[in-house]
């Protein structure tokens, strides 16, 4: 594509660039110097941990044919290549990239899903009711990335602008009707999305996260709030009307609305008695065209909520009820949430990703339907994010739990140490012992809870003390295979962990 096309596509541009420029051939665009090759356009976007306007010389001696940046560099200009100087690189490449790549989102239906909890099972649930209605959908969020057979690492929920218009355009090629994204709230205030045309957008919730970053709740939701504002009078904006913010997404949006919960009479909401339990939820859905059986595996209320915000987007892409309970029937499991290790042990093992305050509180709930006796809690909070949240979830975990184990999550450069200590400021209504051997006997009305840092002996405290009927909740990695201590990601997973130490314990039994 010519450079002068795609320059056109950029904002406050001087009216003119010199022609010679205009018809420079550009083969590819990079944001990271380490990717380009000759007739790259390189956009040069300041990092959280680099600037890519360090590294423009780099990319000129490895063939670049033009650089957008934010500010003129001399080096660069000695040798001949054309400088673009914009005001944001961010917004600079997702709309170079949108151009670039043929506007995709254009040629399918794009669904952006929103909220600090949920995303993740909606979009699992959303992609089951197309592919029942005999679409073909491609799925964007934390797990993965899935473009017709082919399953791409998700290294953030919402990938880099670029990499999302790439992604959507090969899931145009490969005959996608539908795109399922879940749109997290970095994405939205970093112009990740800038570009795209949604046809559907989905509120799930607003809890506590991410202050670390947006540093206030009110910048948080304006950032979520984003999605809904981009949206014109022909799309559909749905919307848990069970969040205190909803109000707000209404009165902000043009789009039709669809308001999904429990109470105030919504758009989609259960019809009757719901049934839930070990073997998963059962009700009827009241949707303004007819009510909507379901049948779900999934088990927990509130995944309620989840299956509520699926029918709604169902309903506002024009589903018939028979493909929308075909396609939650259908979703059986979302990888670490909510996920059964069985080995055939007297005791129930779930691994969750949950790590906000509110996600524990619903997981926890959920895990004591599953419970005959005790609820064995092992979690821990991750470095380098959101500290505020850190007392709140060790509260969570003591009012929720029988026996808590406090542990590492990722703790990147922080002392795993200092990390617990600050969770601890929030186990008031817990007593610390010594030991897990030493839980079952605590002070009364005190949650007992240990303190095991290295996460793996957590895990296998957990399972060591586990009796029948218990159920041993290991909270916040979820999917992840890994652990970052440090600046390093080492390999690791809870349900690897938890499988190996169930069988150790099942192996030493049958021996003895």
């Amino acid at each position: 594509m010519k450079l002068g096309k795609l320059a056109g596509t950029l904002e406050r541009l001087p009216s003119t660039l010199p022609p010679d420029w205009l018809d420079r051939e550009v083969s590819d665009i990079a944001y990271d110097s380490r990717n380009v090759r000759p007739g790259s356009l390189f956009v040069a976007v300041r990092g959280f941990h680099s600037d890519g306007h360090l590294f423009i010389l780099q990319a000129v001696k490895q063939g670049a044919v033009a650089v957008v940046t934010e500010r003129h560099n001399s080096a660069a200009a000695a040798t001949g290549t054309p400088q673009i100087v914009v005001e944001d690189s961010r917004r600079a490449l997702a709309l170079l990239a949108n151009a670039f790549y043929g506007h995709p989102s254009q040629k399918l239906a794009l669904i952006g899903i929103t909220g600090t909890n949920g995303k993740t099972t909606t979009a699992y649930l959303v992609k089951a009711i197309i592919e029942a209605a005999g679409g073909a959908a491609g799925l964007i969020g934390t797990i993965d990335y899935r473009v017709g057979g082919n399953v791409y690492p998700a290294p953030n929920t919402t990938p880099e602008s670029l990499d999302l218009q790439r992604l959507l355009a090969e899931m145009a090629g490969l005959g996608a009707t539908h795109c399922v994204m879940e749109v997290s709230s970095h994405a939205l205030e970093l112009g990740r999305t800038l570009g795209c045309t949604f046809a559907a957008a989905a509120f799930t919730n607003l809890t506590q996260d991410h202050l670390d970053f947006h540093r206030t709740m009110d910048a948080y939701f304006r950032a979520k709030l984003r999605l809904f504002t981009g949206l014109s009078a022909d799309r559909r904006a749905v919307v848990n009307l069970d969040d205190a913010r909803a109000g707000e997404i209404i009165k902000a949006t043009k789009a039709k609305i669809i308001t999904t919960g429990m109470a105030d009479r919504p758009d989609i909401r259960p019809a009757g008695t719901i049934q839930h339990g070990i073997r998963g939820l059962s009700f009827e859905v009241a949707t303004p065209s007819g009510t909507v059986p379901v049948e779900s595996p999934l088990v927990g209320r509130h995944n309620i909520h989840n299956i509520l915000t699926a029918v709604g987007i169902g309903t506002a892409l024009g589903f018939s009820a028979e493909a929308i309970s075909r396609g939650i029937k259908n979703m059986k499991a979302v990888p670490g949430r909510m996920e059964k290790v069985d080995e055939g042990q007297p005791y129930g093992v779930v691994v969750d990703y949950a790590h906000t305050e509110d996600a524990l509180v619903r997981l926890l709930e959920a895990a004591r339907e599953l419970a005959s006796s005790r609820i064995i809690t092992v979690f821990g909070c991750g470095g380098d994010r959101d500290r505020t949240k850190r007392p709140k979830m060790g509260a969570a975990a003591v009012r929720g739990s029988d026996v808590v184990i406090v542990t590492s999550d990722n703790p990147r450069t922080e002392d795993p140490l200092s990390i617990i200590g600050e969770v601890e400021q929030g186990m008031t209504g817990g007593l610390r012992m010594s030991s897990p051997d030493a839980a079952p006997n605590p002070a009364r009305g005190r949650t007992p809870y240990v303190v095991i840092p290295d996460r793996q002996a957590a895990v296998a405290a957990a399972v060591g003390i586990a009796k029948p009927g218990d159920v041993v909740v290991l909270a916040g990695k979820g999917h992840e295979d890994y652990q970052i201590i440090g600046n390093t990601k080492i390999h690791y997973d809870d349900r690897e962990v938890a499988r190996e130490e169930i069988r150790k314990r099942s192996a030493e039994r049958g021996v003895a």
